[in-house]
């Protein structure tokens, strides 16, 4: 059985070049309860933000397989923000609505659960534990 790619990286950017080809204003909507999402706090309602990623609303904008991310303005504030895909729920334009809500995906899904850190991490020495040298005759 053949194991398929995760489709929102590239469904989201299908869209996006879509909406700003029809010369739309694209908008994505977070979840801003899932892990390493950084958004303006104040404007998230019931757990979720949605963000105007427009080229002339964002400055040093990224979108990856990964993640989309951007330095931007709220109330005149600037901020980064760092949205992992697998936060993404949609995109659509403002101007019309047309866009898509994203199906769930299995790869995404096992990232719900809290991560551990990483066996490397584990074996590092604790802060304050100061390595010293002895003298062996």
């Amino acid at each position: 059985m053949t194991v398929m790619l995760v489709q929102r990286p590239y469904l989201l950017r299908a869209f996006y070049n879509w909406i700003v080809d029809s010369e739309c204003t694209p908008h994505i909507i977070v979840d801003a309860a899932q892990p390493c999402v950084e958004v303006p706090l104040q404007y998230v309602e019931d757990g979720k933000i949605v963000l105007n990623i427009a080229p002339q609303s964002v400055m040093q904008f990224s979108m990856d397989d990964d993640a989309v991310a951007f330095n931007a303005r709220f109330a005149g504030q600037p901020m980064q923000v760092y949205v992992p895909l697998y936060a993404i729920e949609g995109i659509y334009a403002r101007e019309n609505g047309a866009g898509t809500i994203f199906p769930e995906e299995p790869a995404y899904q096992a990232l719900d659960k809290p991560l551990e850190p990483a066996p490397e991490e584990q074996k590092k020495p604790k802060p304050g534990k100061r390595p010293s040298l002895t003298v062996v005759k």
